[in-house]
């Protein structure tokens, strides 16, 4: 196994992570007087994205690697946009809590996507696995907001 491969892919989900917490940085005080319910679910998807980016920095680090503690073009792009389309929407509060969904989709993507690469170690590889884990169970909780009345 080659360790530049495979802190590349870390830094590749570093960096998704960070786009996550930015992300999620934009929610903040924003829906929770609609969805006052998932607030507490929220700050516990917060506070895990920070544990998943030290664990990452501490896989890049024991791998011989240096952390690119930056975010993704994308999701600077994303976050643009959310914006955008959140100033045109009538449902504000409903439309954030969306695009949450969108986010933690795409980071399930990726994430699979660096399990499926063969480029990680054993440990890494189950270091992204329970982070995936995580990632699917938030995606559940956010994902169906139609049957969403708090």
């Amino acid at each position: 196994m080659n360790n530049e491969n495979e802190v590349s892919v870390l830094n590749d989900l570093l960096k998704i992570t960070n786009d996550r917490i930015e992300g999620f940085s934009q929610v903040e005080n924003k829906v929770w007087d609609t969805y006052s319910g998932l607030k507490d679910d929220y700050e516990r998807l917060v506070a895990y994205s920070h544990d998943m980016k030290s664990e990452l920095i501490r896989l890049i680090n024991e791998h011989g690697g240096k952390a690119d503690d930056t975010t993704t073009t994308a999701g600077a792009i994303h976050r643009t946009w959310i914006d955008i389309k959140n100033s045109f929407v009538s449902d504000k509060d409903k439309s954030t809590l969306q695009n949450v969904v969108f986010g933690e989709d795409a980071a399930i993507k990726a994430y699979q996507n660096a399990l499926d690469s063969g480029d990680l170690s054993q440990e890494s590889s189950r270091t992204i696995l329970d982070q995936l884990h995580h990632l699917e169970s938030s995606y559940h909780k956010f994902e169906d907001l139609d049957k969403i009345r708090l």
